[in-house]
């Protein structure tokens, strides 16, 4: 069965999975009420599902590549504001530990989504030459 909706995307579900992470761990305690770092983490989560949906239906593989490489560059953020987090207290070593290995995940399955692609584009060029 091939990928119809963003939905199907392994890469973007397991972003969601991050992402309701990210909120379990910022909705109570001292993380909730620092609301400049609650808010930059969420969002970058956020960003990284949303780049992986709006590239998808981009309907253009060059397109969907480029905004996998901006999700990348969401998840990044991601992972060093869980940094702060775990150095400010407001996580201990165990949810760092956690959510940071869910975006290696994410990361790894959008980097295979990325080279899949590229190599898809190559293909794609070799065609029209």
């Amino acid at each position: 069965m091939g990928i119809e909706r963003f939905e199907d995307i392994k890469a973007w579900q397991e972003a969601r999975r991050l992402t309701q992470d990210i909120y379990r761990h910022t909705t109570d305690g001292a993380f909730a009420r620092d609301f400049a770092l609650r808010d930059q983490i969420r969002r970058s989560a956020i960003s990284v599902m949303a780049n992986i949906a709006e590239g998808f239906d981009r309907r253009s593989q060059r397109e969907f590549r480029n905004f996998l490489h901006i999700a990348l560059g969401s998840l990044s953020e991601t992972k060093s504001h869980l940094h702060v987090a775990l150095d400010a207290g407001y996580l201990d070593q165990e949810a760092f530990a956690s959510s940071y290995e869910q975006c290696n995940v994410v990361g790894k399955l959008i980097f295979g989504f990325i080279r899949y692609l590229s190599g898809f584009l190559a293909n794609a060029e070799d065609d029209a030459s």
